[in-house]
């Protein structure tokens, strides 16, 4: 087997194990176990667990800021963005609700740099989101409601879908994108 896909047989199991117990109680023993290795194995192709957490959440970080940033460099209407967001979320969290367990939770615990990194990410992310609902109600195509509201429910609902969607067991793909946009642009009523 090739090391890189080793390495990312080690990540996945790790981003599972991260979910269930946690960055800070997982040792690499664990991950080991969890894998059927021997524990001196892992370093064959890691060095560290802060090393595989820094690949979990940097790689989700950077998808979702390159998604983020090809929506908002668009030309296409506030509604038209908005949804494609939603559709990224949700891609995301199909492929990958474990790591998605790290990025939300774990974050906290990546060293320095790539704690700069992230939280400079998010942060773009964010302002992004802001700015396009903030051109949404300039424009009318969205009710003035308060934009940090707005942002907060809709990046909250989005950013736990991890938790959620993966207990569904009746919930087409496909179904949660429509339904999905459907409440988080018109609500219920």
């Amino acid at each position: 087997m090739k090391p890189e896909n080793r390495k990312q047989e080690i990540v996945k199991a790790a981003s599972i194990l991260f979910k269930e117990k946690g960055y800070s109680a997982v040792t690499m023993r664990d991950l080991a176990k969890a894998m059927g290795i021997k524990a001196a194995s892992l370093y064959n192709h890691i060095q560290s667990k802060q090393e595989i957490l820094s690949t979990i959440i940097i790689d989700l970080a950077e998808e979702f800021t390159e998604g983020m940033n090809k929506i908002s460099e668009s030309d296409q209407k506030t509604i038209q963005k908005i949804e494609n967001i939603i559709e990224l979320h949700i891609d995301v969290t199909l492929r990958n609700a474990d790591g998605l367990a790290s990025l939300n939770n774990d974050w906290m615990h990546l060293e320095e740099d790539n704690l700069q990194y992230f939280e400079k990410m998010r942060y773009d992310y964010e302002n992004n989101f802001r700015k396009i609902v903030q051109k949404g109600t300039e424009d009318k195509e969205i009710k003035s409601f308060n934009i940090e509201i707005i942002v907060f429910s809709t990046l909250s609902t989005l950013r736990t879908l991890y938790l959620w969607y993966p207990k569904q067991k009746d919930i087409d793909a496909d179904i949660l994108k429509k339904d999905m946009i459907s409440v988080l642009l018109s609500g219920i009523v």
